[in-house]
């Protein structure tokens, strides 16, 4: 692309300004169609650093742009000399842009400028045919805080206006993105959001819309998500992902897709990707609610220390390391963390570390590899029985069973690469998991262990799970693709592939409360599991305002199962050797002999057509339509040789109404969405399996509204969900599931008012504020609703920032889970138990606060 075709009013910006930005070309890994670059709204002229000389100095620089339109990182291209790098580097970093936009979402771009130093205009050499001395230059407002000077050393001086330079690239920092599916495409950058509380990097979904969590497991434990109306408990409902790299655990025994979400740091997440409905045909199982993908990056470069204390003996260190000059996706970062817990029985430890590096190969090709390792050991709470907490047996944060806990790790590897040729980009990815947990839940207290014909005489030994799952996970995936012009515009098209194979084992035992060890295997299976899928996604173009996107995934799900306790029952077991209080058994009707394991193999196929029309903009309005179909694969548990799979279908189908206007200084994204999913085998949770079982169809309908407003001062997120989850045969409400949700997350930051020692500190305000809505439970009951408040306010002063942060500011006593059903926690043992069910509940946290002292070195902070 020439500069002379550029838009006229992006030539006038560029040539106008003392900066050259990239106004000429585009990245070799976005479309020029799909990226706005950013926009200078505030510069500051250089301070002349120097001896008075004869000609005007100019430093090239490569500008790091974050979201909010501040300078993240400044890079000196082409040195003249220490000291006008120096200047430079400082006076870039005063710059303020209107941020780079992608798809109309704004995004962290990497742009090429110039700082231009104009010669003083006593320094300036009298021309050949005149010895008068040239006109002076008026002088530029200071910068915000200038440098000492000498006496001698000349005032500031307004950069002169560059004649029209060559055109340069701008680099949008990411990998190639998927296109807008519409309203309910969430692409949300974390920027100055950071600053609102956040336990752990799943806080993070709380930015989309209709997103609420609980978590009854413990802090160790990955949170239970509910999104537009779904129960998606620990992700058997939401596909989630960390640049591109699965995070679902198929074949999961505590939840067929667990998703822990507890290995990201949140401090690496750049942005976070939500769609709300499975509209586009790059995602995949568990696909039914949405899908949620963290993209990693580290925008503050150097070296990073951050040492948080707080309430209940919490401590957490973090480290953070980006190279300086290089990528936001070259990174290190690692943290330790240890609680006490609020309440009874609820410690907690974790480690975790994450890193990741970019390397480039000429101009098109861009290369990362990046690895993660965690664990954690945890005790848990569990839920109480509201009568107990009432009576005063136990107290509102206690416990009604202390063995419940777990423990957890994850590793992982991935690399992948990414390109250009001509009209064609392409992406490949490999990656490898090995993942292991122990999970122990008590439901019911002592209610199942019943006394069964064939079992030695018992009294009831109790309900808690102890289970264990091993999985390891090897897969790929990658696309090619393409775009051409056709009707005066521009066609794009995408075909592409995932892969993942997956070997599970999974032991679940019951475990006697007197002896402590196990009396019952429930389960002991050892899977292989495939899923393969291919797809292929066009966007046509008829005209500027009109665009169908549209495709079709297919997949195949393929089971090998090994069920080595097959056989828990035997109708007429054998008078001579009767099996007794075997879980395992090893014969059959009659008592003919028979081995106690089964293998069980089956494969289907699904075929999951997607569509999305995108009628604007209009006047900042832009209007869409979607619809697709989804899958949510079954539990190996439900393995039968030969049949067919029983999938999951989904089908939803939404409209929406994007308003989208930047301002001078201003961003507005405003969002309204209707929506309704049809789910034709729903999965409801089971407190005496521990775990979410088949049901039948159920349908959602609602309503989402959600506006992001960001400038220099204030950025501010919130959102509202209406939603209505019923069943197809009762119409009775799917329990637990919330009407509705409200969210907003607001942060401010300016310069204070006063500059010690010749530095201006910076400070910053936050608030996130959160109200549930009244839950379904069974037996036509119904939850409280939830209101809190969580709050933070940090000073930084040139490397040094300290953060003050309070969760739960108004400290109101809630619950956080409601549950009905029956159990058997009785006072005294051996009670018979009652059979009524009883409302139990998970406590929610009281007000904590926590203290952070932060240090950041290495990238001219200090």
């Amino acid at each position: 692309m020439s500069f002379a075709s550029v838009p006229l009013r992006a030539r006038r910006f560029c040539r106008a300004l003392s900066v050259v930005i990239a106004c000429g070309t585009t990245s070799s890994l976005a479309s020029a169609a799909d990226v706005v670059p950013p926009t200078l709204v505030q510069d500051a002229a250089p301070l002349w650093p120097g001896s008075p000389a004869d000609h005007d100095v100019v430093v090239p620089v490569l500008l790091t742009v974050r979201v909010d339109g501040s300078v993240a990182r400044v890079e000196v291209v082409e040195s003249r000399g220490a000291d006008y790098d120096r200047a430079a580097s400082v006076a870039a970093a005063e710059w303020r842009f209107r941020a780079a936009t992608r798809d109309g979402v704004p995004v962290a771009a990497r742009i090429r400028a110039e700082v231009r130093f104009t010669a003083p205009p006593a320094a300036t050499a009298p021309s050949q045919s005149s010895a008068a001395p040239a006109a002076p230059v008026p002088p530029a407002p200071p910068p915000a805080a200038p440098a000492p000077q000498a006496a001698a050393t000349p005032p500031p001086v307004a950069p002169a206006s560059p004649a029209p330079a060559a055109p340069v690239e701008v680099v949008v920092e990411g990998t190639l993105q998927p296109p807008s599916r519409g309203a309910s495409d969430y692409t949300t950058p974390i920027a100055e959001l950071k600053r609102v509380p956040r336990k752990n990097a799943s806080d993070l979904l709380k930015l989309a819309p209709g997103v609420y969590l609980t978590n009854e497991g413990g802090e160790g434990h990955a949170e239970r998500i509910y999104l537009r109306g779904f129960d998606a408990r620990e992700g058997q409902d939401v596909e989630a992902s960390v640049d591109g790299i699965p995070i679902n655990e198929s074949g999961n025994l505590h939840g067929n897709g667990f998703a822990d979400l507890h290995f990201i740091i949140p401090e690496l997440v750049h942005s976070l990707r939500v769609l709300e409905g499975p509209f586009d045909p790059r995602q995949g199982n568990y696909a039914v609610a949405g899908s949620a993908d963290y993209e990693t990056g580290l925008t503050e470069r150097g070296l990073s220390a951050k040492l948080t204390g707080g309430s209940y003996g919490t401590e957490r260190a973090l480290v953070l390391y980006g190279p300086p000059g290089q990528s936001m996706h070259t990174y290190a970062g690692a943290e330790l963390y240890k609680t006490d817990g609020f309440g009874q029985n609820r410690d907690a430890r974790h480690a975790a570390a994450m890193g990741q590096y970019e390397a480039r190969s000429g101009k098109h090709t861009v290369f990362h590899l990046n690895g993660a390792a965690y664990t954690d050991d945890y005790h848990s709470a569990g839920l109480v029985r509201a009568d107990d907490v009432a009576s005063g047996r136990i107290g509102f944060y206690g416990t009604e069973d202390p063995r419940q806990g777990g423990d957890g790790s994850r590793l992982q590897a991935a690399a992948d690469v990414q390109t250009r040729a001509g009209d064609f980009g392409f992406y490949q990815q490999f990656f490898a998991i090995r993942r292991g947990m122990r999970l122990r839940e008590n439901f019911t207290g002592f209610l199942l262990d019943t006394q069964e014909a064939i079992q030695a005489p018992h009294a009831q030994r109790g309900d808690l799970f102890d289970s264990h799952v091993d999985e390891t996970t090897l897969g790929a995936r990658g696309f090619a693709r393409t775009e051409g012009r056709a009707l005066g515009q521009k066609q794009e098209l995408e075909v592409g592939y995932f892969a993942r194979g997956d070997h599970v084992d999974a032991l679940r035992e019951r475990v006697a409360a007197a002896t402590g060890v196990p009396y019952k295997k429930d389960t002991d299976l050892h899977s292989d599991l495939a899923d393969i899928g291919i797809y292929a996604d066009a966007a046509l173009r008829p005209s500027r305002t009109l665009t169908l996107r549209a495709g079709a995934r297919a997949d195949l799900f393929s089971y090998d199962v090994l069920d080595a306790c097959a056989v828990q029952d035997v109708s007429l077991p054998s008078s001579s050797s009767p099996p007794g209080d075997a879980s395992c058994l090893d014969q059959e009707r009659g008592g003919a002999h028979r081995e106690p394991d089964q293998r069980s193999s089956t494969a289907s196929t699904k075929l999951m057509p997607r569509a999305a029309l995108l009628l604007g903009p209009f006047s900042n309005f832009m209007f869409s339509l979607a619809w697709g179909q989804g899958v949510r694969s079954i539990d190996p548990s439900y393995v039968t040789q030969d049949v067919k799979t029983p999938f999951a279908s989904v089908e939803s189908e939404e409209g929406g109404v994007v308003f989208a206007r930047s301002f001078d200084a201003l961003s507005l994204v405003a969002r309204s969405v209707f929506f309704r999913t049809h789910v034709d085998r729903d999965l409801v949770f089971s407190e005496t399996q521990g775990r979410s079982v088949l049901g039948g169809g159920t349908t959602r309908t609602g309503w989402t509204g959600a506006v992001r407003l960001t400038n220099a001062l204030i950025d501010e997120n919130a959102n509202v969900t209406l939603v209505r989850s019923a069943f197809d045969d009762t119409h009775l409400l799917v329990p637990y599931v919330p009407d509705i949700v409200v969210r907003s997350d607001t942060a401010l930051g300016a310069d204070l008012p006063f500059s010690p020692f010749g530095h201006t500190p910076h400070g910053s305000l936050a608030v996130g504020a959160s109200y549930v809505g009244r839950r379904a439970l069974p037996y036509g009951e119904r939850s409280d609703t939830i209101f809190t408040l969580d709050g933070s306010a940090a000073v930084r002063y040139r490397a040094f920032e300290l953060t003050l942060a309070v969760t739960n500011l108004l400290d109101t006593r809630y619950r956080l889970a409601e549950y009905d059903f029956v159990s058997n926690f009785p006072a005294t043992p051996g009670a018979a138990p009652t059979l009524v069910p009883a409302r139990h509940f998970a406590a929610g946290a009281p007000r904590m606060l926590f203290l952070s002292l932060s240090a950041t070195f290495g990238a001219g902070d200090s």
